[in-house]
Formats: structure tokens, sequence, C-alpha cells
């Protein structure tokens, strides 16, 4: 079982711990809302399963950008409502960007944050080059 440890005080300010790091969650300086820290995982394991499809593909790329913006619902609970992705690759062949549009689009049909978000919430996407 996995497993991170959320520390706090009597304020919506505190730390979240994990096995390889931690980070300030809330509203104290430098706090990361609950918002951010699933749209931070939605993008990081987006990402990693990207790259596992990239290798797979035997494609190389100096680097992706990853911009996440959503909106919620008024009604309780307030989930997503929608989430829009907006990924841009830097060093990507001329030639290759169909590929790595594919390998994008695999990444969100095997990422499991991105299924679970999608169960509640519209999900678009879209990748440019530069």
């Amino acid at each position: 079982m996995n497993q991170v440890n959320l520390k706090f005080g009597n304020q919506f300010s505190g730390e979240l711990v994990g096995k390889r790091g931690s980070i300030k969650v809330g509203e104290g300086e430098g706090g990361i809302a609950p918002y951010e820290l699933l749209a931070g995982a939605l993008g990081s394991c987006l990402y990693s399963t990207f790259l596992d499809i990239i290798k797979k593909m035997q494609l190389e790329f100096d680097g992706c950008v990853l911009d996440i913006e959503w909106e919620k619902r008024e009604e309780v609970p307030t989930t997503c409502k929608l989430v829009a992705i907006k990924g841009e690759m830097s060093g990507v062949a001329e030639g290759k960007q169909e590929r790595f549009k594919k390998a994008f689009k695999l990444a969100t049909e095997y990422c499991s944050v991105y299924s679970t978000l999608s169960q509640v919430a519209e999900m678009k996407w879209e990748l440019d080059f530069k």
C-alpha cells in the first residue's frame, strides 16, 4: 500500500510528506492548494505515462511544458467540471509531430489520474510544438 503523511497545526497550513520529498500545503506562504495538488498529480502522472510511450516509440525531444486549467462545478460537491491540458513540446524533429500527438493521446488513455478525473469532468488536451 502507498502512503503520504499530512502534518497540520490548527490552521490550513501544513506539509505533505512522501517517500522522496515534501511540499507545503494550504494557505500559508508557499502553500499549494488542494486543486493545485490535484492538477499536479494529473500532470505528473500523464507526463510519466507519456514518457513510457515515447521511449517505446523510440522518439526524442528536448522538453515539455504542461499547463493545466480547471473549472469547478458550483453545486456541492464542487468536483471538476472541465480540465484543459496544453502541452508544448520542444526539440521535436520535423515530421515527427503526429507521432508525438499519438503518444500523448495514448497517455491520456493509460494515465490512471486522467482516467479518474474523466469520470467527473470533461477532459480536453492539445499538444503544440516550438
